[in-house]
Parts: C-alpha cells; sequence; structure tokens
C-alpha cells in the first residue's frame, strides 16, 4: 500500500497541497510522478499570475506522456521551484518534498475543504485503479 504524508491534501487531479496560512505549495504526487514515469520537463506559469482553480497552471512532460497541471486552489503565483530547472530529477526521487512545483498565495481558503485527506486519496487511487 502506497503511503501518501499526512500533513498533506490531495486534489483528484493528483496534484499535493501543503498549507501555511493563505499560502499553499503544490506539487505532484508521488502515485503521478510513478504514472509518468521519468519526468523530462515542467512548464511553469510566471510569478505573479494569477490561477483559478481548476484550471491549468502549467504542465509536465514525461517519457510516457505530456500532462496539464490542474489548480486546486485559486490564488497568485508568488514563488516557483526553480531548483527544478537545475535538476529536474527531484520530482521523480522526492516528489513530496524537495520536489515542490509553485506557491500559491490563496483568495479563498475555503476552497480547501473540496480536497482529500491522505486516506481519501489513496480510497480515490483505488477506485481509479479498479475502473482501468
Amino acid at each position: 500500500m502506497k503511503i501518501f504524508p499526512e500533513d498533506l491534501l490531495y486534489s483528484r487531479e493528483h496534484i499535493w497541497v501543503r498549507v501555511d496560512g493563505d499560502m499553499a505549495t503544490l506539487g505532484i504526487t508521488d502515485y503521478a510522478q510513478e504514472c509518468l514515469g521519468e519526468i523530462l520537463s515542467v512548464e511553469f506559469p510566471e510569478i505573479d499570475t494569477y490561477v483559478e482553480r481548476d484550471e491549468n497552471f502549467g504542465s509536465i512532460e514525461s517519457t510516457k506522456a505530456v500532462i496539464d497541471l490542474i489548480s486546486p486552489v485559486s490564488g497568485n503565483v508568488v514563488s516557483i521551484n526553480e531548483d527544478i530547472t537545475d535538476d529536474i530529477g527531484i520530482i521523480n526521487s522526492d516528489p513530496h518534498d524537495v520536489g515542490w512545483l509553485v506557491v500559491i498565495e490563496m483568495d479563498d481558503l475555503e476552497q480547501l475543504d473540496d480536497l482529500l485527506d491522505a486516506t481519501g486519496y489513496h480510497d480515490f487511487i483505488m477506485q481509479e485503479e479498479e475502473t482501468d
């Protein structure tokens, strides 16, 4: 069974969220990076870009696919992970920590209520895999 960090929230689009006040750090889940295989490149939004919940905020290209990154929260992008530019492999090796993608200053904390906790995300993945 996969273990997902308990201190994170998760979207059904396989994005994790670490909340600190009104700041949300986003990244792809370990499950997502495993499905994608080796990550080749990431397209980031510009800093100060406003992103809407359920809208694309960038993309990831891997050896298997190119996927859109769908934001689970609305707000302004205040930071992007420059380390990924130098070492794209950190997304594969440590997706829940140093492999984070962006930080968004959220403008509606109630959007967090729609996200899953670690157990809920695990159950969601199990259901997805059963239907495949």
